[in-house]
């Protein structure tokens, strides 16, 4: 079973970490696997175990935060596109943390820009707060750089999820967005498009960036709420 493979990789030590950066999940729901030996064994696991592996995909809701982690990379090194957004359905609903949901990174959809962009749309406006922050998180992944149109913008702000983790999302956006696409950004603090603690924790990041220069800095400082 994929549960005891994670078991013999359990680093103690590593789980007693992870506990404090995740809140919201219980620390006997951590196994304490370190990331690079995930990736591995996703990898082990979609060479060598088909069957396993679609058995471990099907089997929802798991009981621990490793699984959840193994389950995003898995869906992450998928090949086939339309098996990735029917995984995705289906897992998204269960995601319950920051790390699960900012570790799942499927690029192949990034072959197929319209459909991916139709999804983020979707995903995006959810008042779900972990779908909403992955839709926002692939549209900064894929659509801040050639593929980039000024009314991308628009779309973190649909978002109908709230708390913390959706607003830190959006903050790291729109700083990205600064950093790729200055001009087009901007409006969006020197206008007020966005509420006070998501403005100022923009600014901040954006500041913290070293895409961002020193005389866009300065007048960031500036525009502080």
């Amino acid at each position: 079973m994929i549960i005891e493979r994670l078991r013999e990789l359990e680093d103690r030590e590593y789980g007693d970490f992870q506990a404090k950066l995740t809140p919201g999940v219980e620390r006997e729901r951590i196994i304490g696997v370190r990331v690079p030996k995930l990736r591995a064994l996703a990898k082990e696991l979609l060479k060598m175990e088909t069957a396993k592996t679609e058995g471990f995909l099907d089997t929802l809701p798991h009981e621990y935060y490793d699984e959840n982690l193994l389950h995003a990379l898995l869906i992450s090194e998928l090949k086939d596109e339309d098996a990735i957004y029917r995984r995705l359905e289906d897992f998204l609903p269960h995601v319950d943390n920051w790390a699960v949901c900012d570790i799942m990174a499927p690029k192949r959809l990034a072959k197929n820009p319209e459909r991916l962009l139709r999804a983020i749309r979707v995903w995006s406006e959810s008042d779900e707060l972990y779908t909403s922050r992955f839709g926002i998180e692939m549209l900064m992944s894929f659509f801040l750089d050639e593929r980039f149109e000024a009314e991308h913008l628009e779309i973190p702000l649909t978002s109908r999820a709230e708390g913390y983790y959706i607003d830190m999302m959006k903050a790291w956006f729109y700083a990205t967005a600064l950093a790729k696409q200055w001009d087009c950004a901007i409006p969006y603090l020197t206008e007020d498009r966005l509420d006070a603690w998501t403005h100022n924790k923009t600014i901040q990041k954006a500041r913290e960036s070293r895409r961002i220069t020193p005389e866009q800095k300065e007048y960031l400082k500036t525009l502080k709420r």
